[in-house]
Formats: structure tokens, sequence, C-alpha cells
């Protein structure tokens, strides 16, 4: 489809679910050209997920790009989000309005016409009523009084070959008969008979188009979001009752033994390699503690922990590695080394946050 010689292109909220990726096809079924963004808030999948997404992208026959926002969506909207959180430490309406304002930016700098986004009308308690929807677009219209959309708006309705409001470029493909007809469709860009009008959480038309494009690539609905997490959420809380969260706390909410001492200090102790390397970072308001001489686990402690602290810490570390209950090891505790002796982990356990 064209405007002007010019072929009509959208940019697409990417979370690598069926609704997503189905919404991109019906758009590339009508000779749009789709971006695909994927947007980093650093509490996707424990798991590096870049081939999985290239690979969806790819059968789909749209262009993925990659953005990382977790540090603006730490600073900007985890901890102070308008519309509040779901269940757990989820913003999810600060969220996808956020996410639909990097990608307007990006649009912009593409050069497209419209930004989509799998929702669909019903299917989240929170996230996807249409009041939840409505929600969204009244942060996107704010958004979109950013002067840099000036060039893509008539603000005073004179141009009718442009939106009034940014919120009116938004599209979803999913639900698209369900809601208002979008400034897209108005114009033609789209034809609205090739959208659907999917509600509930039913999920037999996703598994019939699933079926129809016999796809590998896809995933299952549901669990993308580490901030829906339970033990996530606790984790988080409980740092925001204890003191300030930084940036680099998010890995310690996703990884490791998460306990809580005596006199209140945080220690986080990693359960594999692959945890030790997360937690190999360093981070402001925590101290690494690494056994010297032993096979085992990195952890990190509270810069604040108190002596006593800080020496049962080290013992519950060799506690976890590979060492002989009678015997002393040299572990390093921030700048400073200690011989210690290995705490049992069976008593260690009571320290946990969350009981296993």
């Amino acid at each position: 489809m064209e405007n002007n010689g010019k072929q009509i292109s959208a940019v697409a909220l990417f979370s690598g679910g069926l609704d997503s990726m189905i919404s991109m096809q019906l758009l590339t079924e009508q000779g749009i050209k789709v971006y695909a963004l994927n947007f980093n808030i650093g509490f996707g999948s424990n798991k590096d997920k870049s081939e999985y997404f290239h690979n969806a992208a790819k059968q789909i026959g749209v262009e993925l790009i990659q953005i990382d926002i977790a540090k603006q969506f730490f600073d900007n909207i985890l901890f102070k989000p308008k519309f509040g959180y779901g269940r757990f430490f989820n913003p999810c309406i600060d969220c996808h309005a956020n996410m639909f304002s990097h990608a307007f930016a990006k649009m912009l700098e593409l050069g497209a016409n419209f930004a989509i986004s799998g929702e669909v009308l019903g299917q989240r308690p929170k996230s996807q009523r249409k009041e939840a929807l409505d929600q969204v677009r009244q942060l996107v219209r704010k958004i979109g009084e950013n002067p840099i959309y000036d060039s893509i708006l008539s603000r005073d309705g004179n141009d009718p070959t442009k939106p009034k409001t940014l919120d009116e470029l938004m599209v979803r493909p999913m639900s698209a008969k369900l809601l208002p007809e979008t400034f897209p469709e108005k114009i033609g860009w789209i034809k609205r008979d090739g959208l659907l009008g999917v509600s509930g959480r039913g999920r037999q038309t996703q598994l019939a188009l699933l079926e129809k494009y016999g796809w590998k690539y896809h995933e299952k609905p549901g669990g993308g979001c580490l901030l829906t997490d339970t033990s996530v959420a606790l984790k988080i809380k409980d740092m925001i009752s204890h003191r300030q969260v930084v940036f680099e706390d998010i890995h310690l909410f996703k990884v490791g033994r998460y306990m809580v001492l005596d006199d209140g200090a945080r220690l986080i102790v990693a359960r594999n390699e692959e945890e030790n390397k997360k937690l190999n970072i360093e981070n402001t308001k925590m101290d690494k503690i690494i056994p010297k001489n032993a096979k085992g686990p990195l952890a990190l402690i509270d810069k604040s922990a108190t002596d006593s602290e800080r020496l049962l810490a080290g013992r519950i570390v060799l506690g976890y590695s590979k060492t002989n209950s009678s015997q002393s090891y040299n572990v390093q505790i921030g700048e400073s080394d200690f011989c210690l002796t290995p705490y049992p982990k069976e008593e260690a356990s009571k320290y946990l946050l969350l009981q296993q």
C-alpha cells in the first residue's frame, strides 16, 4: 500500500507473543512494511531470547529492531506509574504507554506512518480492559504534545491528511473491529475488513491462525514479564522497604537466593555459574563476597551490613560452596579478606525471604 508514491509502513510493539505476531502479519498481508520493535525493560526472561526474536520476525517477513529502555523504564515508570500496578509489581498501563512513546519516536526516525500493538480487548484484567486501553490512549495523547510531533500532526485540524493527536495513530489489529475507527483506517492506509474483532481470554482465533500460517516460532501467552512473578514482586517490595533501590538491583530481583540477615542486611547468593556471571556486577549499594580457595557461589551483601552480618554472610557463602564443614577458607568480603568456616546451608535457609 502506498501514500503519495511511498510504501505505507508501521512500527509494531513486538513482545514475541502470538498476538503481536498475528497483528504484524495482518498488516504485511495488506502490503504494509512493518518494523518489529522489541523493547527490553529489564524484566523480560532471564534467558537471552535474541535468536528467538530474530527467527519469529523473519518468518513473518518483518524487520526486527531491538531497543534497550531498561534504565529509562526503571527511572521514570517502575516506581511512579500514574495508573498503578496489577496484582504484583507490574505497572502495565504506564508500561504500554511508555513503549508506545518510544515506538512513536522510532516511527519519526524511520519515516513510518503509524504504530500498532497486539493487545486484545478484555484479555488481561489490568491492562487490556476497555478503560485501560483508553488510559494508554490518554497517556499517548499527552506524549504527542511534544513539539517533535508537529510535522505529523494537524493540531488545529485544518489538514485532513494528518491526525490532530498522536493517539489517533495507534492501531490494535487484533480487536480493531470492536474499537473506534482509527486515523490510518479512515484515511485508507489500512483496510478495516482485513483486521480482527477478537476479545476475551479465549485463544481459538489465535490458534486457528497459528495453524493456518504454520509458524515454527511462537510463544505461549502470559508469563513474559518478570514483574508479574510473585517472587520478583516480593523481592522488590522488600528492598524498597529496606533502602533506596538502584538500577543495578534489577539483577538481585531476578536471580539468586535472596536473604534477610539478623540485623536486616540483604544478602543475595548465586545458585549456579550462570547466576555468578549475572551477579558479578558493580552495585553502589552492595559489596561482593567471593570464596578465594573454594569453588562456590558469588554473593552480594549490603554495604551497610554490620561486621557480624558480613562474617555470617561469608560463612553462608562457604556453606553453599564445595567445602568441608570443619575446615577454614579464605573469603573476600568487599575489600577485606577473612578466614572462615562454612555455615550449614540447612540452617542458612531460615534467612531466605521466600521459603522454598
